[in-house]
């Protein structure tokens, strides 16, 4: 091949060349997108399995002081659920906003940034919340549940309550809660702490943040 025709056919071969490097390059963020996507689908199964228990719970409540109205003390325990239920269902279903709302096709920068807030939600406020939801829920879900077979024989349950039994409700509502946070303290304390982080951020949150490092990688090589 002549010089000349050389210089007239390299000017095609680098645009057939830069054609292919952005259709790889395309190709890899499709890639990440599914990789994403498919690392993120327990987490939204889980999410929308709390959304139900909220919203299940929050009407168990709102069924059961709108029926048992006359008693002041059934009326707080619904309510008590309710609230329970409400807060578990919202916990959950601005995480799936967040998650819902991550534009894949975006630099891998800004998702990293996503995930970071995601991350930050997880461990900051919906862990913690939920960790002392799961240790209140119970006691309005038991009094509730004695109050239904109450009903059976038209009986009234805070009639026939020791002040005994409040006391070891409110004892071991105590112990538990505060079981959460001393367990907390202790794994930060012994050096665990990004252990225990990864443990409330989850592993789908976990699994993408290193298909997105990997990602990062790739683009700085």
């Amino acid at each position: 091949m002549e010089l000349d025709e050389m210089k007239m056919a390299w000017p095609a071969l680098v645009q057939q060349l830069e054609r292919q490097n952005a259709l790889n390059e395309q190709l890899f963020h499709q890639g990440l997108a599914d990789r994403l996507r498919r690392h993120l689908r327990p987490l939204v199964w889980r999410q929308s399995l709390q959304i139900v228990f909220g919203l299940a719970a929050m009407l168990w409540g709102i069924s059961f002081w709108s029926t048992h109205a006359s008693v002041w003390q059934n009326v707080v325990c619904g309510v008590a659920m309710q609230v329970l239920g409400t807060l578990a269902l919202i916990l959950s279903a601005h995480l799936l906003q967040m998650q819902q709302s991550i534009d894949y096709a975006a630099p891998v920068l800004e998702i990293q940034r996503h995930l970071v807030r995601m991350r930050a939600w997880r461990v900051k406020v919906e862990a913690p919340l939920i960790a002392v939801l799961g240790g209140v829920i119970w006691i309005p879900a038991l009094l509730m549940g004695a109050q239904y077979e109450g009903d059976r024989f038209g009986l009234n349950l805070w009639q026939h309550v020791r002040p005994v039994v409040l006391v070891w409700m409110a004892l071991s509502l105590g112990v538990g809660v505060g079981a959460v946070f001393l367990a907390r303290y202790v794994v930060r304390w012994l050096g665990h702490g990004r252990w225990l982080e990864n443990g409330l951020a989850g592993n789908a949150i976990v699994r993408a943040e290193e298909a997105l490092a990997e990602m990062a990688s790739f683009e700085r090589e």
